[in-house]
């Protein structure tokens, strides 16, 4: 078996695989706990959450173009600060994603089949993580037409969201049960939901994690990620715009499917069946692009003795399937310990952790290596410090925890594995 993987992604590719991930379960999700949060300021977080991905992507870009390997953060970290530094940024990568795709598959199961969620998340997980092992580029061709897809339907939702009547409020008891998320207002309500909002935004590290398998690593990584962050920028701030013109804040912060509510209060309420299906196939299209990213930055740490090495086999297709396997696991075990609204702000901290290792790591380039200001990555890195202090304490200490942990067995399995060299 190999032990490298293919160059054959061009730019359209990693961008599309980039949306893909970014483009799937926040849009669905992300709005109530975000609503309840910032109120009728949440065009506002939705700003903020873009400048933080904008100097996270700057940082991302140019230490892509320096490392074109696959592992993103954990390969910088390591390179350019300590192994230890690059370790954390493999373990946060990890938590974060595991949770998203969680969120994702919790959102899917939702949709599709909302009298038993959980069956239905576990049936697409497992899908998407056969779909993974047989290679990138099916991988990619099916992000084509899941992420066109998913910008039809959003379409759909603010063409109606703002063009059309304000929906009629609804009692409590009948909206749906949404997870609760701390109601702060003011200028901390505004930072919680940008954390939240962040977590959205965070598809462009997929683009990243393909490093090893883009043509032309210069040129292609750092045109995807700006064109990905560019094109679902402009998407969420219409989507966001649509929901509080048609909902109003207080009502958007109590809809557990706020997309559907918008159409259904209109005059095109049949387009609510779209809607549903949109989310399912924005749902099996974030598990494409973040289980890969998630098998690539293991694929990275295992073939450095930090997770077993067994994990680094590459298959006759090219793919690191043992990986592949280990995420779908891990992922199913989070939708059932949490809901979808946990997971996401679970896997925002831990990817604000993981993009807080990215900026300090930028901070060591050269000039000559870097295409951007240092000071967008002294913002970054002080923006995702905050953003991640602001989210619900439940979830900010569940990360810690878990960071933690992870960290310690990397460390003894790393170490272990050095032993080992030095003995042979």
């Amino acid at each position: 078996m190999s032990s490298s993987l293919q160059r054959r992604l061009g730019t359209a590719d990693a961008t599309v695989l980039g949306l893909a991930a970014m483009l799937g379960t926040g849009v669905f999700a992300v709005w109530a706990p975000a609503a309840a949060a910032a109120g009728p300021w949440l065009l506002l977080a939705v700003v903020l959450a873009g400048v933080v991905a904008a100097c996270n992507a700057a940082s991302t870009a140019d230490l892509a173009v320096a490392h074109p390997e696959s592992g993103g953060g954990y390969v910088y970290g390591r390179a350019r600060l300590s192994p230890g530094a690059g370790r954390l940024a493999g373990v946060a990568f990890l938590v974060g994603k595991t949770a998203s795709a969680a969120a994702a598959a919790g959102v899917f199961g939702s949709y599709v089949l909302p009298s038993a969620p959980l069956p239905a998340a576990v049936m697409v997980i497992v899908a998407v993580t056969v779909l993974n092992t047989a290679g990138v580029r099916w991988t990619s061709r099916g992000a084509y037409a899941l992420v066109g897809g998913t910008l039809a339907v959003l379409l759909v939702v603010v063409a109606i969201g703002l063009l059309g009547p304000e929906a009629a409020p609804v009692s409590t008891a009948a909206t749906p049960d949404v997870e609760p998320v701390p109601t702060r207002g003011g200028v901390f309500g505004v930072l919680t939901a940008a954390g939240l909002v962040f977590f959205a935004f965070a598809g462009y590290a997929r683009i990243a994690t393909l490093g090893e398998e883009v043509r032309d690593p210069r040129r292609t990584l750092r045109r995807a990620i700006a064109l990905a962050l560019g094109i679902a920028l402009v998407t969420y701030l219409l989507v966001a715009a649509a929901l509080l013109a048609g909902l109003g804040s207080g009502r958007l912060a109590t809809e557990a499917a706020p997309l559907v509510a918008v159409v259904d209060g209109g005059e095109a309420s049949a387009l609510g069946v779209l809607v549903r299906a949109g989310a399912a196939v924005a749902a099996g299209s974030a598990l494409l692009s973040v289980l890969v990213g998630v098998s690539r930055t293991t694929l990275a740490m295992a073939r450095r003795g930090e997770l077993p090495t067994a994990l680094a086999t590459i298959s006759s297709r090219g793919t690191p399937w043992r990986a592949d396997v280990l995420g779908g696991l891990v992922a199913i075990g989070v939708a059932a310990l949490a809901g979808p609204v946990a997971a996401i702000a679970l896997s925002a901290c831990s990817v604000l952790v993981y993009y807080g290792v990215i900026n300090l790591a930028a901070l060591r380039l050269p000039l000559e290596d870097r295409s951007w200001p240092r000071w967008t990555s002294w913002l970054g890195l002080l923006l995702c410090a905050g953003l991640a202090a602001m989210l619900p304490t439940q979830q900010v200490v569940t990360t810690a925890v878990a960071l933690a942990v992870g960290w310690v067995l990397c460390t003894v399995l790393g170490r272990s594995a050095t032993g080992e060299a030095g003995a042979g």
